[in-house]
């Protein structure tokens, strides 16, 4: 049977270090510090007060004029933002037909629980009569998904994946299945997530935010940062991108999922390794032929720790000489937008040839001893990188991504 090759041809990004693929990247590069003191609430009942926000972000500069698009919720605005980047940067605005069976795969961790917040406090304060049925309307994941059909006018699958930390990269690989089993012609896919008082209590309850900075690897590293944006990618095959002339990013060559089926929050050696076995074997590659990891790289202890020993368990020696970086040190964690955003981040490595680095590196930790491309960016030079993503409750995800040739 012929083999269907999925590509991306388009991309959209909202983030706390830039808005837009080339903002977004220049930042990148450039080691932009992208988490600052929360303005969403007042911390100061909390041990810890920095968060990944997005600034500058104006919901009419992007979505006003799209059918549907008012009064949709912080999440759902990024989503469909990001989503209406991409479809330009694909050229697909004018050119798309609606009789065509476009897909939406869309991941997040607590979709627009901001709306959930604002409900319990109108109820808790005013009394239920003074809650909005129009905020119930915006909460349940499935309006995310639901909001980008409904402003583009997209009639194909429509799905929407709660895995958490994990979920752009579920989306990118459910929508990669969509394309090669013919059941759409074009996927949006990604993830988003907003910035929320519930996301930001639960990690300083369970103490795993750092109170100043993402330290991925570092041996003084203290913890994530909870952040939020969007993440989208325009997925379709390669046939047909072709035929149209659409410049083309990378090629998705295949995704591997695991769970840890072990601890809800402590991530598994085992778990981890066998995500990134079954991504390469799905890929039909072998671990020499990668050359980069977009890592998940929390800046947690006990997660980067796991990480690196996975890592070396499927690299052997070469895990000494593998570059592995972590975009969270400068975006903080975007939650269910954290493995879309950094998986574009590897997808723009792949196309230009540079490596991101991972910022606030100071102190090596003889358990993270890997090349984490330190506070610099760098040139490279491979053909094929990894993306992982770990969740919470042991669900893993990882993107097996390709420089794009003919």
């Amino acid at each position: 049977m012929h083999q269907q090759r999925v590509v991306v041809t388009g991309i959209g990004v909202v983030s706390s270090i830039g808005i837009g693929w080339q903002a977004y990247w220049d930042a990148l590069l450039a080691g932009t510090l992208g988490t600052t003191p929360v303005n969403y609430f007042d911390t100061s009942e909390f041990p810890t007060h920095i968060g990944g926000e997005v600034h500058n972000y104006q919901p009419t500069e992007f979505i006003s004029e799209l059918p549907h698009s008012q009064n949709l919720a912080r999440g759902a605005q990024f989503a469909v933002a990001a989503t209406k980047m991409a479809m330009e940067d694909a050229d697909l605005d004018r050119s798309l037909s609606l009789d065509n069976k476009v897909g939406v795969c869309l991941g997040t961790t607590m979709a627009d629980v901001q709306e959930l917040e604002t409900i319990n406090s109108d109820w808790v304060f005013k009394g239920p009569k003074h809650t909005s049925a129009a905020q119930y309307k915006r909460y349940p994941s499935f309006s995310m998904s639901a909001s980008i059909a409904k402003c583009f006018g997209f009639k194909g699958p429509n799905t929407m994946i709660p895995t958490a930390c994990a979920a752009g990269n579920y989306a990118i690989g459910y929508a990669h299945d969509l394309l090669k089993l013919n059941k759409a012609d074009v996927v949006i896919a990604g993830g988003a997530e907003p910035f929320s008082r519930t996301v930001f209590e639960g990690f300083n309850r369970i103490f795993a935010v750092s109170p100043d900075k993402c330290r991925p690897f570092d041996k003084n590293r203290k913890g994530m940062i909870p952040g939020e944006g969007a993440g989208i990618v325009v997925l379709e095959r390669y046939e047909d991108a072709q035929a149209r002339g659409a410049t083309v990013y990378a090629e998705v060559l295949g995704y591997g999922t695991s769970c840890d089926a072990t601890h809800m929050t402590i991530p598994s050696v085992n778990g981890v390794a066998n995500v990134m076995r079954n991504a390469l074997k799905q890929a039909g590659l072998n671990p020499e032929d990668v050359g980069y990891i977009n890592a998940h790289g929390t800046g947690t202890a006990a997660n980067d720790k796991t990480e690196c020993a996975a890592i070396r368990k499927i690299f052997g020696e070469r895990a000494d000489s593998m570059p592995v970086s972590s975009v969270k040190s400068m975006l903080g964690h975007a939650m269910g937008a954290a493995s879309a955003l950094e998986a574009i981040a590897c997808i723009l490595s792949l196309k230009f040839g540079q490596l991101v680095p991972t910022i606030n590196y100071e102190n090596m930790d003889t358990e993270c001893d890997i090349d984490c491309v330190p506070n610099k960016s760098r040139k490279f030079d491979s053909k094929v990188a990894i993306k992982n993503a770990f969740a919470f409750g042991g669900n893993n995800a990882s993107l097996v991504l390709a420089e794009m040739n003919s």
